[in-house]
């Protein structure tokens, strides 16, 4: 499965999260240790937000360890909010197009897990993203389907609803044509404003996911795994969870993914 890092509050040097912790996100791309995949060399990806409401972004197939382009924008971007992701493909190719995040408008997304048995029902999940966002479905993976299927939910407008509308949705097909375990997701997504994260599964092996505030950055890091080795106040983020990060606050709440609850 994938590693990534999000990160929201006072603008700091994405190398402060992708490259110079003990642990960094390119170090987790080669030596994971929460997650049956320790190597993450599918491609790599950052969205970032600075000046403008629609988020940067920059992703490219080459391991993250061995891009020199990524170690030089890390080394010069300051942001405030971005996501930053290593892949480990679950059965789709290795292509620019399925690397995270994925990025509709001013909307970012990355996703760690899978739908159990998804290329049995790949078509299926397709016909479940509306018109208005089918133009935007570049690539192949469950997770672009999973964003573009919560946007036609009412991303915008309700961003927990439309997620467990999604959620539910993808994994009703993965119990009719696919196997199990039917869903284990860990995801974050942005409107450039707030930050929100989702761990769910339909077992109780749902992808890790952690987060800590920082005094001296005044901000906070989620991650997949801790990036320092002697911090112990990583605080876990729940199994059956969905978090809303905005400054300082954080409000956690229930994610409970009902098949039967159709955006109105």
């Amino acid at each position: 499965m994938c590693r990534w890092a999000a990160y929201l509050g006072q603008p700091i040097f994405l190398e402060d999260i992708v490259s110079r912790p003990a642990h960094s996100l390119i170090r987790q791309s080669q030596r994971a240790q929460r997650c049956m995949t320790p190597v993450n060399a599918d491609g790599f990806g950052i969205a970032w937000y600075g000046e403008r409401p629609e988020p940067g972004l920059y992703r490219d197939v080459m391991p993250a360890w061995s891009d020199p382009n990524l170690h030089n924008l890390v080394n010069q971007v300051r942001s405030g909010l971005f996501l930053a992701h290593v892949r480990a493909s679950t059965g789709t190719a290795t292509s620019r197009n399925n690397c995270h995040p994925f990025v509709v408008g001013r909307w970012s997304f990355m996703h760690n897990g899978q739908f159990g048995g998804y290329d049995a029902f790949r078509r299926d999940a397709d016909f479940m993203i509306p018109d208005e966002f089918y133009p935007h479905r570049k690539g192949a993976t469950d997770s672009e389907a999973l964003f573009l299927i919560a946007l036609g939910e009412g991303l915008e407008r309700d961003p927990k609803g439309a997620m467990e509308r999604a959620v539910a949705r993808l994994t009703e097909l993965s119990v009719r044509r696919g196997t199990a375990p039917h869903v284990r997701i860990a995801c974050a997504f942005s409107d450039g404003e707030r930050l929100y994260a989702v761990r769910h599964a339909s077992d109780d092996q749902a992808p890790s996911l952690y987060h800590r505030w920082s005094e001296s950055r005044n901000g906070r890091a989620l991650v997949s795994e801790p990036l320092e080795t002697d911090e112990e106040d990583w605080q876990e983020v729940p199994q059956g969870s969905f978090c809303i990060f905005e400054g300082r606050d954080l409000v956690t709440e229930a994610f409970a993914p009902h098949a039967d609850a159709r955006a109105a």
